[in-house]
């Protein structure tokens, strides 16, 4: 049997969150993948938009490996609220992921030359330390918290469900098979609160 390797599991697990995000955008035209789905505008390249800033700030300035290049100011903290959430018209799908897809490879950088014990400082009030283990810890939970919303918003755009191109890992079943569900868990829904 091989010996655990933490450090290759919890790098597959952030790993296989990444692809999923950006799966969630496949197929899909400018519109649809702007387009704000929830009262407070969550959409597909908003997400990718925003984990590109989790991933350059937690793996670069953290540990003093700043992400390389112009830092876009929703980076930097300087843009308006949510800056970080949505894409601009002159914003374009390419540059948003290209910038992700770079993102990852600067983390990945730092996973590849620091120890997971490794001390970084978190570059805004309180500034805490906190270990390259924590911060990996936290950005695989920050980026599958975010796939989650991604697969909300693909299921709301266009029906797409699953995580993985290659399996979809839902409940086999066609689409008559899934509104006979929804509709039993409406039901169900109905009669516990009373309606």
């Amino acid at each position: 049997m091989t010996a655990p390797d933490p450090t290759a599991d919890l790098r597959f697990y952030l790993q296989d969150a990444r692809d999923a995000l950006l799966l969630k955008l496949d197929g899909l035209c400018e519109y649809d993948v702007r387009r704000p789905l929830t009262p407070t505008g969550t959409n597909l390249l908003g997400l990718v938009k925003h984990l590109t800033g989790a991933e350059a700030l937690y793996f670069g300035e953290t540990f003093g490996r700043p992400f390389p290049g112009a830092q876009p100011l929703w980076i930097t903290g300087a843009a308006e609220p949510n800056a970080d959430l949505w894409a601009t018209p002159d914003e374009t799908r390419e540059q948003i992921v290209d910038g992700y897809r770079r993102a990852c490879a600067h983390a990945d950088e730092t996973l590849d030359s620091l120890p997971l014990n490794t001390l970084g400082r978190v570059p805004w009030p309180p500034h805490p330390e906190l270990t390259l283990q924590r911060i990996l810890i936290h950005m695989i939970a920050e980026t599958h918290r975010h796939v989650g919303h991604a697969d909300v918003v693909r299921e709301l755009v266009d029906g797409s469900v699953g995580l993985r191109a290659e399996g979809d890992n839902m409940a086999p079943g066609d689409a008559t098979w899934w509104e006979k569900h929804r509709e039993r868990v409406e039901e169900a829904a109905r009669q516990a609160g009373g309606r």
